[in-house]
């Protein structure tokens, strides 16, 4: 056996198997994805304090949190909501833990609070996620969750008093309140209560319901339920004229949807407009039964389609807006026109065109960089929305139709140069000659001798791509003298659904491909070298850095895995990870996807007696959508199998989520421990 430098805590092995397909699969952790067994919870409390007893010897830690903190501090703005004169918008001050929601009578009136939910939990655990605004803007219904949960309860806020009245909504996640134009109530989905179906799944049964303002949710009335197709999940809206309820019908984390819809009036069965998993589609709009809709159907960077209802047959639907080399990121109708954010390489480009499809220009933004949130109805003469980049602050833009003019709303500053540093994009071979790109932010004038620290970071999935995004961590990894790499590997949707789709899967594998020859690319050109160079992903970037982690533990001198997804033959077990399996497939149903599922799942793949690089696995104990079995199991396995070489820390966050909703306080201070910790890993040598 080898010797072990680093001493863990040990990790008892079971003799667990599994048989997939004929196959033997060991599973001797099996025991860690019980969160509450006392032997988890002792191993955990010891895993947490030999990380912090380790975080805290490192002497840049305090200097970096009070960096970081620094920098975290300036105003952040949501772009503002326009209902009937009154305008809805959350802020930051800066250090707050969580941002208050304000409102204001008129865009002259001064700025009202209407919902602080650092009031509501003195840890600033409690969170608010979706509001939901009547049309005339005097009702709010609104979600909170604690502790990062997914697991949302609904309230609903009276504008003019600032009080909410008796009604709560509970068992929902991932949906919002439809109100009817009269506010008398609103449309909404929900999963069973745990009694009601004890036996289901996890996350199944989703329902439709209609909730009467004033009264219990017990008296809520069912509208729709697939008892029949219990994957099914609905989300409710209806149309701004008030004449429609249009059903988006999802499965998991496909991007294919269904639409269903029928007379707001009426309480007949919904009409199956598209009732096959064909294609996204996104209503945008409608006049009268004529209905718009973004989708990729026969268009992998999607187009812009009305569907005349009357007369649904497919020989009916006419094509707007085409497609264009420029893969479609969304879209909205706003001033009777479309607003289109396209894709080019990565960052954004808004168009606009009429009703017709005709073009009607271009919006020019700043610099190259991300519209990260827009919004405006199509009765609205003005739009509102977020721009940055990784050198330009998050800014609220408004722009005017009439005079057509982009100007800024709220534009913070911080204690940073920009000046000082440049971002470029480059574009390198994978390993099957496909063309990445790839975006670098540095000093100017870097010197590529290969010493520099690298930061790489990474997704590749689920359609979602990495724009040029503003984070306080990156000035501080930039102001220390490190180059922050960011690389748009397939699996996204940088250029479409074709570059989502050969990342997904049995292509999966070209993922991991090309965040190495990212890695390698880096090396090559005299960024840096393999002791220098960091990589990070989170979540399904988490399964990335894992995979690679694991197939070339030579090429990197630290990795952050953060709220990864590690067993690729169970994920699908917990809580939201069969939403997954249109994405990473599902080991236990087909030979196939067990193959290659098998091949790169990180649990599966770690090997006796590799020295693999320093690493810190983050991840939090209330985490309902990666569940933190993962990083647990995965720490147990390195830790055991590790030549002990290098650290190999494992860190649970306590009363936090997947990372949504996380307060400041707990955001810094965790930033403060994985950076401090990947910094002085790439400069001992």
């Amino acid at each position: 056996m080898f010797k072990q430098t680093f001493t863990y805590p040990p990790a008892r092995q079971d003799d667990v198997v599994d048989d997939y397909h004929g196959a033997a699969v060991a599973d001797p952790y099996r025991w860690l994805e019980d969160p509450d067994s006392p032997e988890t919870r002792v191993w955990v409390a010891a895993q947490n304090e030999l990380t912090q007893r380790f975080i805290s010897q490192l002497s840049l830690r305090p200097q970096l949190e009070k960096r970081l903190t620094t920098l975290w501090d300036y105003p952040k703005y949501t772009p503002p909501v326009l209902r009937d004169g009154r305008f809805f918008f959350q802020k930051n001050d800066g250090l707050q833990n969580q941002a208050v929601l304000y409102w204001q009578d008129g865009p002259d009136a001064a700025p009202q609070v209407l919902l602080d939910p650092n009031s509501l939990s003195e840890d600033g655990t409690v969170a608010l996620m979706s509001q939901s605004y009547s049309d005339d803007g005097r009702l709010l219904a609104y979600s909170l969750s604690e502790s990062g949960s997914d697991w949302q309860t609904i309230r609903i806020r009276d504008v003019d008093s600032g009080q909410d009245v008796a009604d709560e909504i509970r068992w929902v996640k991932f949906t919002t309140a439809a109100w009817l134009p009269d506010k008398s109530g609103f449309y909404y989905s929900r999963y069973p209560a745990p009694d009601e179906l004890p036996n289901a799944s996890p996350s199944t049964h989703n329902r439709v319901y209609f909730h009467r303002l004033g009264t219990p949710q017990a008296e809520d009335a069912l509208v729709y339920a697939r008892p029949d197709a219990p994957n099914l999940g609905f989300a409710p809206e209806i149309t701004d004229d008030g004449r429609y309820l249009i059903l988006h019908v999802w499965d998991g984390t496909d991007s294919r949807n269904r639409i269903y819809y029928r007379p707001l009036a009426s309480e007949d069965d919904f009409i199956h407009l598209i009732d096959v998993m064909e294609a996204k589609y996104h209503f945008l709009g409608n006049d009268g039964p004529l209905f718009y809709f973004e989708t990729d159907l026969d268009a992998a960077n999607g187009r812009i389609i009305a569907i005349p209802t009357d007369q649904p047959d497919r020989a009916n639907w006419r094509e707007i807006i085409p497609q264009s080399d420029d893969v479609i990121e969304f879209s909205r109708m706003v001033n009777n026109q479309f607003v289109v954010a396209r894709l080019h390489h990565a960052s954004h480009r808004l168009h606009l065109y009429d009703l017709d499809g005709r073009p009607a220009g271009e919006i020019a933004l700043p610099v190259l960089g991300s519209v990260m949130a827009l919004t405006g109805k199509r009765r609205h003469s003005q739009m509102f929305l977020q721009f940055m980049s990784f050198l330009y602050l998050p800014t609220i833009f408004r722009y005017d139709f009439a005079d057509d003019a982009l100007l800024p709303l709220y534009q913070p500053q911080v204690d940073f140069d920009p000046d000082k540093y440049e971002t470029t994009q480059v574009f390198y071979p994978s390993k099957d000659g496909t063309r990445i790109p790839m975006f670098l932010t540095h000093k100017k004038g870097l010197a590529r001798d290969g010493n520099n620290p690298v930061l790489l970071y990474g997704y590749g999935g689920f359609n979602i791509n990495l724009s040029p995004l503003f984070a306080p961590t990156r000035l501080a990894w930039l102001e220390m003298g490190g180059v922050y790499a960011q690389a748009n590997l397939r699996g996204g949707t940088e250029y479409g659904e074709v570059w989502h789709q050969a990342g997904m899967l049995g292509n999966k594998q070209n993922v991991f491909d090309d965040f190495l020859a990212a890695a390698e690319w880096l090396i090559a050109n005299g960024y840096t070298r393999t002791e220098r160079l960091a990589i990070e992903g989170r979540s399904n970037g988490g399964l990335l850095v894992a995979a690679c982690l694991t197939q070339r533990p030579d090429l990197f001198g630290a990795v952050h895995c953060g709220v990864p997804v590690i067993d690729m033959l169970r994920y699908h077990k917990f809580s939201a990870g069969r939403y997954w399996t249109p994405e990473y497939g599902n080991a236990a149903e087909d030979p196939e996807h067990f193959r290659f599922l098998l091949a790169y799942s990180p649990l599966h793949n770690v090997r006796p007696g590799v020295t693999y690089p320093a690493i810190i696995i983050t991840t939090a104990d209330t985490d309902d959508r990666v569940v933190p079995l993962h990083a647990k199991k995965f720490a147990a396995v390195l830790q055991t199998n590790d030549s002990g070489q290098n650290p190999i820390l494992l860190r649970v966050e306590t009363k936090a989520g997947h990372g949504l909703g996380k307060p400041t306080d707990k955001l810094i201070k965790e930033a403060s421990d994985v950076y401090s910790f990947l910094w002085t890993m790439l400069n001992r040598t």
